[in-house]
């Protein structure tokens, strides 16, 4: 039986609801790399003018305190919060992304510690399972995190963590004055850094598909070898940006909501990614399984 046909079968049966420090450097450009893009000449001056005269109040923040506490209220992991159901429940979703993050020789995965985090639909909890997958991570010894914002439509991590808009993702493909460094968010979760999604851009699909977009993910994924990085993404169906930034990840955890997602449309979400050969499926929001807890784990094949 499939996973997807197991997880049909849960949907019938569940009923109800439920969602060592490191010091970072400023981070120099790799040698020899070049900033590109898809959009050149002429069109890229005025996109970039246009994007730097515009929300002037968007600014970049280097060090932002993380709220825990009401985070802890909000159900959410928080790195000393103990064993409660949430943490315990991530700790088996992260372990085998950890392992394949870091598989060495033959059976490596080109950008194994990028992860996206995407569903079929909005509002299934993709944002929630992202920072939950985080701040998981961060409690590891030997890993730091990096959450990047990709939703770049409609960013919501920085609003769940209290934290104001910033910076980010879309500024860094649009300006290539701006560093990776210039717009990293330190945190006072000492391995956990935050890339914001940015300023939103009618060209995000093109950009994300950009040279520049590449680059960028080249130098995070090899800047530093403990890193993993979690890419809260666009959802699959409404979205073609979820698609693209889908081709570049190493692994995908799609987020499937109890009872209200369809066969059809995990389906035709998979259907989507099919290319790519590690993705894993939690299922979110269910309360009701006998002898379960509040999700679901499976590797989809």
């Amino acid at each position: 039986m499939s996973i997807i046909e197991k997880a049909a079968n849960r949907f019938e049966q569940a009923k109800g609801e439920i969602t060592r420090p490191l010091k970072i450097t400023p981070e120099p450009r790799s040698s020899g790399e070049q900033s590109s893009n898809i959009i050149s000449g002429e069109q890229s001056s005025k996109i970039i003018n246009e994007h730097n005269t515009r929300n002037p109040d968007r600014q970049m923040i280097a060090q932002a305190d993380i709220n825990l506490a009401r985070l802890h209220q909000l159900g959410m992991i928080t790195p000393d919060q103990g064993k409660t159901l949430a943490a315990q429940e991530f700790r088996g979703i992260k372990r085998s992304l950890i392992q394949n993050a870091f598989i060495k020789g033959a059976g490596a995965i080109h950008h194994g510690n990028l992860i996206m985090v995407t569903s079929s639909l909005p509002r299934e909890g993709k944002t929630f399972c992202a920072i939950n997958l985080a701040m998981s991570i961060a409690t590891e010894m030997d890993h730091t995190v990096l959450l990047v914002d990709a939703d770049v439509a409609r960013p919501s991590v920085l609003r769940t963590l209290g934290l104001k808009s910033a910076v980010g993702l879309m500024d860094i493909l649009l300006d290539e004055k701006l560093d990776l460094a210039d717009v990293m968010i330190k945190t006072n979760v000492d391995t956990l850094r935050i890339l914001p999604a940015g300023t939103s851009h009618r060209h995000a699909t093109e950009l994300l598909a950009s040279q520049a977009m590449s680059s960028l993910l080249n130098e995070i994924a090899n800047r530093y070898p403990d890193r993993i990085v979690i890419f809260d993404s666009p959802p699959l169906l409404p979205t073609t940006e979820a698609r693209v930034l889908a081709s570049q990840m190493g692994q995908i955890v799609m987020v499937v909501e109890a009872e209200t997602t369809t066969q059809h449309a995990v389906k035709e979400a998979l259907r989507q990614i099919e290319t790519n050969s590690h993705i894993n499926l939690v299922y979110n929001k269910a309360k009701a399984f006998p002898g379960g807890t509040n999700y679901g784990y499976g590797y989809y094949d």
